[in-house]
């Protein structure tokens, strides 16, 4: 859209506000690479997390090219690693505590899709593989391309799925299943996908736009308290004990009516 706003482009991320302001789009765009990623590009998808306006209430991701992303640069594995930074070879030389640091550094851009005052959303096509994988989890919802492959890549290279993606790949599938994808390293294609959770929606390829547009616009009709409040519900509760989690619903509900009756 020509009023569209680019609020960051760089290291293979690009950050669009739209005119309304309230869609915010983030597009992995180096289809040249299968958008394969590297700490230069996680550290600007945190960066975009961060340039978020507050009207906005979706976060779409999506990705230029044939795949979605193709996972972790294998450049990370060479002795010269990255421009301006370390190969992972030479991270694993540190100490447990330097390392800690680093990871947990990485994880943030990952983490911040899950606020609770927004909706975020994947739009995935072709091959979302390990760190690919795992960013289109760290989303809240979904739709995929009927070429879709998912797949955890990480054991292959004696290494560990570590961008949180454990936790919603267990909650979506499983425990075994979780497992079995993650070990094996084998795809996940669309049919399985949507039948166990992975996916929201599954649209052949020429569809995906406008099926990511109509729910956007769904996912914007309702009224946003009501939406961050119940994207907070949902997300408590495979932790809290029932207990908790009604009195999470009371408090909730308590908070959305006084304000409907104007008393807050």
């Amino acid at each position: 859209m020509p009023d569209d706003k680019i609020l960051l482009e760089r290291d293979g991320v690009r950050l669009v506000l739209d005119r309304t302001g309230t869609v915010a789009t983030i597009t992995l765009c180096n289809p040249a690479k299968r958008n394969v990623q590297s700490p230069a590009l996680w550290l600007a998808l945190i960066e975009a997390g961060r340039l978020l306006p507050g009207q906005v209430r979706v976060a779409v991701l999506r990705a230029e090219g044939p795949s979605f992303s193709a996972g972790l640069d294998r450049q990370a594995f060479t002795p010269e690693g990255f421009d301006g930074g370390p190969s992972f070879l030479e991270l694993g030389r540190g100490s447990e505590a330097e390392l800690d640091t680093v990871i947990s550094r990485y994880q943030q851009a990952f983490t911040w899709w899950r606020r609770t005052d927004l909706i975020t959303v994947a739009a995935v096509q072709g091959h979302a593989i390990g760190a690919g994988f795992q960013l289109a989890l760290a989303c809240d919802l979904r739709v995929c391309a009927d070429d879709v492959q998912f797949a955890m890549r990480e054991t292959s290279l004696g290494l560990v799925p570590d961008l949180t993606g454990t936790k919603p790949l267990a909650e979506l599938v499983g425990y075994g299943r979780a497992l079995e994808i993650c070990v094996t390293g084998r795809y996940v294609h669309a049919e399985e996908a949507e039948r166990t959770g992975l996916a929201n929606l599954v649209v052949p390829a020429a569809d995906l736009d406008a099926a990511l547009a109509d729910l956007t616009a769904a996912l914007l009709a309702p009224p946003r308290d009501a939406v961050n409040e119940t994207k907070a519900l949902l997300r408590t509760a495979l932790i809290h004990t029932e207990t908790e989690q009604f009195a999470a619903e009371r408090a909730a509900q308590t908070r959305r009516l006084r304000s409907l009756a104007g008393a807050e």
